[in-house]
């Protein structure tokens, strides 16, 4: 890895450690020595799935990439630096000659040969869908054709993306590395059965459902359940959620009467729970509040800079959500928001470190109003963030007097979950 590559990567997992809340990896993380292997991932969150997995492989990994991003300024430069192989798409152009794939592959199936690793979302396109779409076989085949040209140890791995809001700013995501897969073990039809596995174990990483709403009930289970447990983790709800999902299929199959109760209990539930404006994870078995966290002592000092961050930067913060309502498509908005909060808040910043400079007089008052420039925004995200959680606490204080009949209709959820569960495990 080049040291541009190595900057421009650190530079760029800061960048994603500030838009999201958190970032969990989970399984078995690539190391840096990884050579020969091709990366498959699901891809729901446009351009935010590959800068996930670029940043947090400790391995050097070149994405592929539909030929039409090169088109965007600035965008191509940074394409270029990270090696990134662009495809050309038959939707993109309809008169692509098909033998510009065989050029492509072999110049991948040369790179794997190489030692090189790529990136590859085998369902072609990012999506709307609350579940993975036909994976194609393009993974399998460079693997296959780098295996014709003399290349040895060949691998593949899944990566599993998930989000608990993957719209949002300053929302969690999880990274779930799946286990290390030797092409020349495989047998009979190499593409064909290397596709399948590639579907299986992207499958055991991520959440799906046939429609929206299925995939909402499982994560709701999923968060009673943590919650229960008392376990805060988004991958610990993740791998919870998974157990749930297998849990529903089995369920509906064998008792879809018990399936169907225990479906229309967490609806219920979590109706009341919305229209109280509380959330589950303020509520515990025994009915106390989750232990609140308690703020660093040093972040009081920092509280005098949440009103000059809010005014200060009151116009850059609306520019990405205004910026990302411009369309329909989910899986565009993180993309659009990072993007725009990438061009408009350094400006904005410059401009305003421009105006004090211009306005003050003194080498101190001017590095001072620097620092305050730069920080500020910091200062104020964490704040904002902090205080949207007293408000919840003030709010829960407010329902003081709906809480026993929420948390008896939490209990009850939670029984017939384990009915459901019981109704599972004894056939």
């Amino acid at each position: 890895m080049t040291p541009l590559k190595r900057v421009l990567r650190a530079g760029f997992k800061g960048i994603l450690r500030l838009y999201f809340r958190s970032i969990e990896e989970v399984g078995e993380r690539p190391s840096p020595e990884v050579r020969g292997r091709v990366f498959v991932s699901n891809h729901s969150n446009a351009l935010i799935d590959p800068i996930l997995v670029l940043t947090h492989a400790r391995c050097d990994i070149s994405p592929l990439g539909k030929s039409t991003l090169w088109q965007i300024p600035g965008l191509k430069y940074l394409l270029d630096l990270a090696d990134a192989v662009p495809i050309q798409r038959r939707r993109d152009d309809p008169n692509k000659d098909p033998r510009d794939n065989d050029k492509i592959f072999d110049k991948i199936a040369q790179h794997l040969r190489a030692g090189g690793n790529v990136l590859v979302f085998p369902e072609g396109t990012s999506h709307n869908e609350p579940h993975m779409i036909r994976l194609r076989t393009g993974a399998a085949r460079m693997l296959e054709r780098a295996a014709q040209l003399g290349a040895r140890d060949l691998t593949f791995q899944a990566v599993g993306l998930e989000f608990d809001a993957r719209g949002k700013f300053r929302s969690s995501a999880v990274v779930a590395y799946g286990p290390v897969r030797r092409f020349d073990e495989l047998s009979g039809e190499l593409v064909e059965q290397a596709t399948r596995v590639m579907r299986d174990d992207l499958t055991a990483l991520v959440i799906e459902g046939e429609d929206w709403d299925e995939r909402r009930l499982v994560l709701r289970v999923a968060e009673l359940l943590r919650n229960e447990r008392g376990d805060v983790s988004l991958a610990e709800a993740v791998r919870i959620a998974q157990e749930v999902e297998h849990a529903r299929d089995v369920l509906r199959a064998m008792h879809p009467e018990v399936a169907r109760a225990v479906e229309q209990q967490v609806r219920d539930y979590f109706a009341a729970l919305e229209s109280s404006g509380l959330r589950d994870d303020q509520l515990s078995a025994d009915g106390e509040r989750l232990p609140t966290e308690r703020l660093p002592k040093a972040a009081w000092l920092t509280l005098p800079l949440l009103p000059v961050g809010a005014v200060l930067y009151f116009l850059p913060y609306q520019l990405p959500r205004l910026v990302a309502r411009r369309t329909d498509e989910i899986d565009q908005h993180s993309t659009l928001k990072l993007a725009t909060g990438l061009v408009a808040y350094p400006l904005w910043a410059a401009l305003l470190c421009a105006i004090a400079w211009r306005a003050l007089d003194g080498r101190r008052a001017r590095a001072l109003s620097t620092l305050t420039i730069v920080a500020a925004p910091f200062a104020a995200l964490y704040w904002l963030e902090n205080l949207e959680r007293l408000k919840r606490e003030l709010r829960l204080a407010r329902r003081s007097g709906a809480l026993p009949a929420l948390l008896a209709r939490r209990a009850q959820t939670l029984a017939a979950i384990e009915r459901a569960r019981a109704a599972v495990t004894q056939g």
